[in-house]
């Protein structure tokens, strides 16, 4: 899906075509992970929300940055960061799953091959020290906590909350021709104003859910020592995960994803919680590319309804493979491979590219945001 958004065109927004397409692939993973049920975890739906809870409000910040430094930044500076940022990632997801096979194997070996179950269920994996507890603690309960399909409602509807309000300020500013419901001087005092409203939206979200993460601990039994890097391990994460992301035309599931397995989250829930966080952080991206004038809208839309596609018969694949071997280790193997295929094709093309526009004559410096 990510290399198809950079060789399908040759036109200079190829990020924007990537951004579409990985919001297309991305709800069919939260459509599917809404509906499937994992024994192994309870019967509970794969997806961590208390993990998106704390992620969200810094990643849709961190879009909102990105998108800005695609505009900014040029063509070369972006294809180096991508190969940098792709060979890190898949370096890190690549040693995670050597060693969740080995882990698989040992189990394997102990209780029998027929009687491995579909993977391991987090741990001090991957060279993690257990840092994936720092979002068990159950965030914003109080009602009850799982709906007949097993989605916590209120979560999700804080969620779609937090997206919304980013959604209202995008939507407020209009595009950097002025474009928008309320009279702004495209690029002008009022249009920053309204742009920089998302940093003290993010901090006060993420202060917020943390806030309510302590009451809730100290409610509880529940007693875990977490000094202020721990807590802040996750909004950082995907602050980060976030500009990436929108530097790139990416979700930031690629970012995001090493980490999670880094710190000890299982394959599955690893891989359903990155998609979900990705599909708000794309759609915030998709948006953001519409109102700042975006070329090619059709082709981006059957972009994505092909991803769209693609990604349920994938997801059919590797979950009749993983039923068939008992080993959740193949879905962090098949993002390697992906990203090790990436990181070759994406820096190749990027490469020439970059070349072409050099022996051309063409501007490779850095442009206004405005133009």
């Amino acid at each position: 899906m990510m290399i198809a958004g950079w060789l399908v065109t040759t036109s200079k927004q190829p990020q924007v075509f990537s951004a579409f397409m990985v919001t297309g692939g991305s709800l069919a993973n939260v459509v599917c992970q809404m509906v499937v049920r994992s024994l192994k975890f309870g019967g509970k739906t794969l997806i961590d929300f208390d993990i998106a809870l704390l992620s969200e409000p810094c990643m849709l910040l961190g879009v909102s940055v990105g998108v800005i430094c695609n505009l900014v930044f040029p063509e070369w500076l972006i294809t180096v960061l991508f190969a940098i940022f792709l060979a890190w990632s898949t370096l890190k997801t690549c040693k995670c799953a050597v060693l969740y096979w080995k882990l698989e194997s040992e189990e394997g070996r102990r209780n029998g091959f027929g009687k491995l179950e579909s993977g391991l269920v987090g741990g001090e994996i991957c060279g993690g020290n257990g840092g994936g507890e720092s979002a068990k603690v159950p965030l914003l309960t109080g009602e009850s906590e799982i709906c007949k399909l097993g989605i916590p409602r209120v979560k999700l509807g804080v969620l779609i909350m937090i997206w919304f309000s980013f959604f209202l300020l995008h939507f407020l500013r209009g595009d950097r021709y002025g474009q928008g419901i309320i009279p702004i001087e495209p690029c002008g005092v009022g249009y920053w104003v309204l742009s920089a409203l998302q940093i003290p939206l993010a901090i006060t979200f993420t202060t917020w859910i943390l806030h309510r993460r302590e009451s809730l601990q100290n409610q509880t039994s529940f007693q875990q020592e977490t000094g202020p890097s721990s807590k802040l391990t996750f909004p950082v994460m995907a602050l980060l995960a976030g500009g990436l992301g929108g530097v790139f035309g990416l979700g930031g599931g690629m970012l995001i994803s090493p980490i999670l397995l880094q710190v000890g989250i299982a394959p599955e829930v690893t891989a359903a919680t990155c998609s979900f966080m990705v599909f708000f952080s794309a759609t915030m991206s998709s948006i953001q590319y519409l109102l700042l004038g975006m070329d090619h809208i059709y082709a981006a839309i059957f972009f994505a309804l092909l991803c769209f596609v693609a990604s349920l018969v994938g997801l059919m694949v590797v979950q009749r493979a993983i039923e068939k071997h008992g080993r959740a280790s193949l879905i962090v193997f098949s993002v390697g491979t992906v990203m090790a295929l990436s990181t070759v094709l994406i820096t190749s093309f990027g490469a020439f590219d970059v070349w072409r526009d050099y022996t051309s004559g063409r501007y490779m410096g850095f442009k206004p945001p405005c133009l």
